[in-house]
């Protein structure tokens, strides 16, 4: 089992990677094309790959498993980017392919919910980051932790955790309409108790 961060350096095809969740929110990835594209220079760029390569876990299907950054992966991939550098942060080459996925679950190295918050088959991951599906909700959570709404976490899936406590409080329909009234809201929840138990929570305490 890798403990570390090993980093591959040979470039790994972007569409090769499995996704180990089934949704992004594209409002973020759209963001993360936007700075990828203010990197004109192609040493810039390839400074940027290099500072955020691709955290993985290696499957006994010889695949590469994304564990972290699928925003990311998305946004290059839709910038016309064929490839990227990956860390190993585990080697599960080993386990069995009936028990990968159990494995991976114990971990928490996988997210298998879908766009409704709803818990699905592994065999439904997609088997590429194109096929990752938006969750509008993942993109509020994404910007109320940019505009300090709560803090980082190293809590795995931490802001689908965020997503999904803001599904419950705000229709998807007034996400997509406006998002920056459905911002304000998401702040006046986070803030609330009814938050308390949620990664990075920072409300206001009496």
């Amino acid at each position: 089992m890798a403990n570390t961060r090993d980093p591959i350096l040979k470039p790994i095809p972007i569409l090769s990677l499995r996704p180990t969740q089934m949704t992004v929110g594209l409002r973020e990835v759209k963001e993360k094309r936007e700075r990828w594209r203010e990197h004109k220079s192609e040493r810039k760029r390839a400074e940027l790959l290099g500072k955020h390569m691709i955290p993985v876990v290696l499957g006994p299907d010889a695949h590469h498993y994304v564990v972290d950054h699928h925003h990311l992966a998305r946004a290059l991939h839709d910038e016309g980017v064929e490839s990227v550098l990956v860390t190993v942060i585990g080697d599960l080459t080993m386990v069995e392919r009936e028990a990968f996925w159990t494995v991976m679950d114990h971990k928490r190295w996988a997210y298998p919910y879908d766009a409704k918050g709803e818990r699905r088959a592994f065999k439904d991951l997609p088997k590429s980051v194109s096929g990752l599906k938006d969750d509008p909700f993942r993109s509020l959570a994404g910007e109320l932790r940019r505009i300090g709404g709560f803090a980082k976490d190293i809590t795995p899936f931490s802001e689908f955790l965020w997503a999904d406590f803001l599904r419950r409080k705000i229709s998807r329909k007034s996400v997509e309409e406006n998002f920056d009234k459905a911002m304000e809201k998401a702040l006046g929840f986070a803030r609330s108790k009814d938050a308390v138990y949620l990664p990075g929570w920072c409300g206001p305490l009496d």
